[in-house]
This record gives structure tokens, sequence and C-alpha cells, in this order.
């Protein structure tokens, strides 16, 4: 019987050190990526480790999932494989023999995470609607002055290379393709 951790943050420069802190864990599978859906390399290789008799510590529901269906899918299947899910935040604790209580409170406290993803996703698009109303730019400043694409434009008229030019600009492909069609 191992006590396994999953700890995840959305980005970064977030910092994971109040989630299980002072808890006994064994292993602890550590990620920083979105929880949009249940594709994330650490939490496949923590349900890969997890064993019958195993214990999952997670902080709270929300770490795990913001989407019920998968919130729902991951606990089922790791109880199903014997595996104890517990949430220390909501107080919450999973091993197949569950009552509808706790079900009914595990499968609200879900539809709350999934609810909170999509206000921070509609905040985010006006926030950027709001913006270009302003005239503002959206996204990463541009890597190439108007300058620079002239001049990797007159490099390809004499038989340069895309590949090659990106690499000589430090750029991808990608953002001198785009370069090149916009301007």
């Amino acid at each position: 019987m191992t006590s396994v951790g999953y700890i995840r943050v959305s980005s970064f420069d977030q910092n994971t050190d109040r989630q299980l802190a002072g808890i006994a864990l064994d292993k602890v599978f550590e990620e920083k990526a979105s929880a949009k859906d249940a594709k994330r390399p650490q939490l496949q290789a923590c349900i890969d480790f997890l064993r019958d008799g195993d214990t999952l510590h997670v902080h709270s529901i929300d770490r795990m999932a913001r989407n019920l269906v998968d919130l729902q899918t991951i606990v089922d299947g790791l109880t199903k494989k014997g595996v104890m899910v517990r949430f220390h935040k909501e107080n919450l604790q999973f091993g197949g023999q569950d009552g509808a209580l706790q079900t009914l409170m595990f499968q609200m406290m879900g539809a709350f995470a999934q609810f909170e993803r999509a206000l921070i996703r509609e905040r985010q698009r006006e926030g950027i609607a709001a913006a270009k109303a302003k005239g503002k730019h959206v996204g990463a400043p541009s890597k190439l002055t108007p300058e620079t694409v002239a001049e990797i434009r007159q490099k390809l008229n004499q038989g340069a290379n895309k590949k090659a030019l990106a690499a000589e600009y430090g750029i991808s492909r990608t953002t001198l393709y785009a370069a090149l069609e916009s301007r």
C-alpha cells in the first residue's frame, strides 16, 4: 500500500508548496499544466503507477480535473483498480463503496470546477475583445520588425532557404511563414 500524491498547477510561475504539505507520501507526481482535459503526462504516469491498495492524495478536486466527465472517469477508473482517492480540501474519499450523498457531493464539486473553468475562459475572451476594441495589441509581441521581414524577403528572392532563415533569425518556421503572409 503506497501513498501517492498528485500535485498540479496551471502555469510555470505558480508554486506547488501548499498542496499536500505535511502529508506523508511515498511518491509524488507533479505537473504544471492546465486541467482543461486529462491528457497530461504526469497524471497519466500517476494513474499507470497506482495499484490495488494504494491511496492517491490530491489537494482538491479542481487540481485533478476541471471537467466533470474527466473527473468522474479518472476516479471511477482508479477505484475500479482498488485505489482509494482522497481529496483533502473537500474532505472526500472514494474507494468504490461510496454512498449516494458522497457521490452527490463529488459530482457537485466537479460541476463547480467545470463552471469555474468556463467562467475563466469567458472572462478571458471578454478581456481580449475589450483590448482589441481599444486598439491594443493582443498576444505576444512580434518577433520580427517590418525591416527584418523585408530583409528576409530579399534573402528569399536571392534563393535562401526558409528553414535556414528561421534558424538564422531565431524564430520558428511557423513564425516566419506568418510574418511573410501578414506583411
